[in-house]
């Protein structure tokens, strides 16, 4: 990289900032609580981590339901729809003023109608299940900010302990009713064992 005159330019490393705090709690029990305190005190942008699925953890955070069977059901829908129309159309279909290139393919088989749903089944139904699963992986994948290969948490020692047998909740400084020193008491009366700031 170099400057108008040709020069190379000097790469300043940027300045590190404050990402928030991570406390670490040392059962279940104590992060449902503090998950409760911190949803109760008004904060948005924080997350919990857990080495494994803990019940009743979503509605201590107070998340609402997830949007993503409504994407399901849509794509489902739409692979259902696309799967019939064409079936529909290349079996049962004469559109005059089309090009024979573009017209359909009609054909009695059997002596069966040529709008046979029955036999349209199959193609419909690969196409809903197709989709849908398309639908849950894509859609899965942006609600959760993913893929997201760095993460401030993961320059924290103490946070190597969260794929084993510790549990935190991470505070991002960014959230309207942050402070740095009210938030770490409030996290140290919440039952943390260790309250660290986190830098990005």
């Amino acid at each position: 990289m170099s400057d108008s005159h040709g020069k190379p330019k000097k790469l300043i490393p940027a300045e590190p900032v404050r990402f928030g705090l991570l406390a670490e709690f040392e059962d279940v029990d104590t992060l449902l609580h503090a998950a409760a305190g911190v949803r109760d005190a008004g904060f948005r942008r924080w997350d919990s981590h857990t080495p494994f699925p803990v019940h009743g953890l979503d509605k201590a955070m107070g998340l609402t339901p997830t949007r993503l069977p409504w994407i399901v059901l849509c794509c489902g829908l739409t692979g259902a729809g696309i799967g019939l129309c064409l079936q529909l159309y290349t079996m049962a279909t004469q559109l005059p003023g089309l090009p024979s290139f573009a017209q359909g393919y009609p054909m009695i088989i059997s002596g069966k109608p040529l709008a046979s749903v029955p036999a349209f089944i199959p193609v419909t139904f690969e196409l809903t299940i197709l989709l849908s699963a398309l639908g849950s992986f894509f859609g899965m994948l942006l609600m959760n900010g993913l893929p997201r290969h760095y993460h401030p948490t993961l320059r924290s020692e103490r946070f190597r302990r969260a794929t084993n047998d510790r549990f935190f909740i991470s505070v991002e400084a960014d959230d309207p009713v942050f402070d740095w020193r009210q938030t770490r008491a409030m996290l140290e009366t919440l039952g943390a064992s260790a309250v660290e700031e986190l830098w990005d």
